[in-house]
């Protein structure tokens, strides 16, 4: 029988556990299954605080804090009147094993996509997986294997570079890079205030935008250093700053969304790295995708109850990239939340996601009247949450949160709506990026 090891791991000041598991330990005080055990302090409920979010211990090398595993002790063996001291030496005396071994992946000629596992706010547990789809083999925690370190708080987005990654960990502050082939660290952009998306303009030069910033920053890839920014300020906007989100482009032009409290696509002359127009369009525009008759769709999502910049019924709008008009626009449902607009291969066809996944063709008239894959889900929390396709099978990838607690799921479907794989992959799988 394998054995679970535990051990202590520093990294930047800070002290983890890595909990490697294989077979739980043949303790009579430790349940055989703890994959659905919430831990958390009495009075607080789940989810409140981030020493005790919930532990399911069901894949490899989660990170936790050392509180959360000792509380976890405490909650399920301290009842029964056996010092706790005790049992943790018990524990690691009799099922512990070397420190696990740093882990080295080779990706190498393999086709497949990477998924940014968001995690949870605050807790530190955003996770990058990697699922190969010749082999239809899924990796999971692929960077924290190979470099022995977590990832960070909130994994937002990817973008590929030649042979490297620049993974943008929002809630960090920072973006990571990492061989594509070996998932191995290379280097880091810190500094940054709340980083959304990087966009290559050119081998030597990148926007990243940012949600709280009033500027684009601009960076090297090659060397990683900052050379210079974009002024998104506001100063008529009560939020005094464009928050600035997704990037498209066409030609110079790099077109960008401001979503958060904003109803503004800029665009942005990238020879001059400056803003030359403003586009408006309906509250919030977030995702955006250019078909093959160089026009930019963007689907806004009407804000929210409440929202200080105001709620309305979110849009899906058509813009002529070489003049910045909006042709049409077509209306949702208000309340609804469409989201994770992409392009098929052939730029010829529109997926998105509104609960469901939905197709339009560029050409179409009017929004779809029925979903192309029927989601399970009925509420709008959870399920259904991050949508791409791939660039060379037109294959739709779907990511689904569930309930945004436990690893999420994966499901690969053909460009016809036929069901080809599923796996699991961590939490909140909200953005895909393939290689």
């Amino acid at each position: 029988m394998k054995k679970a090891g535990i051990f202590l791991h520093a990294f930047p000041g800070h002290f983890h556990r890595f909990v490697r598991e294989k077979e739980t330990c043949p303790d009579p005080g430790f349940p055989a299954d703890i994959s659905g055990y919430v831990i958390r302090k009495p009075g607080v409920a789940p989810g409140k605080n981030r020493d005790y979010p919930g532990l399911p211990i069901s894949d490899p090398y989660r990170v936790v804090s050392g509180r959360v595993i000792l509380n976890l002790f405490q909650d399920l063996i301290a009842p029964t009147g056996t010092k706790l001291i005790l049992l943790l030496f018990f524990l690691i005396a009799s099922c512990s094993e070397e420190p696990v071994e740093t882990v080295f992946f080779n990706f190498k000629g393999g086709e497949g996509v990477f998924i940014c596992n968001e995690g949870n706010f605050m807790y530190g547990n955003a996770s990058l997986s990697f699922y190969d789809s010749n082999t239809r083999k899924v990796t999971n925690h692929i960077f924290q294997a190979r470099n022995g370190a977590p990832l960070g708080d909130v994994v937002q987005s990817m973008n590929i570079l030649g042979d490297r990654g620049f993974v943008v960990v929002n809630n960090s502050g920072k973006i990571y890079v990492i061989d594509t082939e070996t998932a191995e660290f290379k280097g880091s952009i810190t500094g940054l205030s709340s980083p959304r998306y990087i966009h290559f303009v050119s081998s030597e030069k990148a926007y990243i935008t940012d949600l709280y910033n009033t500027k684009i920053t601009i960076i090297n890839p090659e060397t990683l250093q900052k050379t210079g920014s974009i002024d998104v300020s506001e100063p008529l906007s009560q939020f005094l700053q464009h928050s600035t989100e997704q990037m498209v482009q066409w030609g110079k032009y790099v077109f960008v969304s401001c979503w958060s409290y904003d109803n503004t696509v800029l665009v942005i002359d990238s020879e001059t790295d400056r803003v030359v127009e403003e586009i408006e369009v309906p509250i919030q525009p977030k995702s955006m995708a250019l078909d093959k008759n160089s026009k930019l769709w963007v689907l806004t999502d009407g804000g929210f109850e409440g929202n200080p910049f105001g709620f309305e019924a979110p849009a899906l709008v058509k813009i002529d990239a070489s003049t910045f008009e909006v042709e049409r626009l077509w209306r949702f449902a208000k309340g609804n939340h469409p989201s994770g607009l992409t392009m098929n291969a052939t730029a010829d066809t529109l997926y998105f996601l509104n609960l469901h996944v939905w197709q339009m063709p560029v050409d179409a008239t009017k929004l779809p009247e029925s979903p192309f894959i029927e989601s399970p889900y009925t509420d709008t929390y959870g399920g259904f949450y991050s949508l791409s396709i791939d660039p060379k099978t037109s294959d739709v990838y779907v990511g689904d949160a569930i309930d945004h607690r436990q690893d999420g799921m994966v499901y690969r479907y053909s460009s016809s709506g036929e069901l080809k794989d599923h796996f699991r992959v961590g939490i909140a799988p909200g953005y895909l990026v393939f290689k």
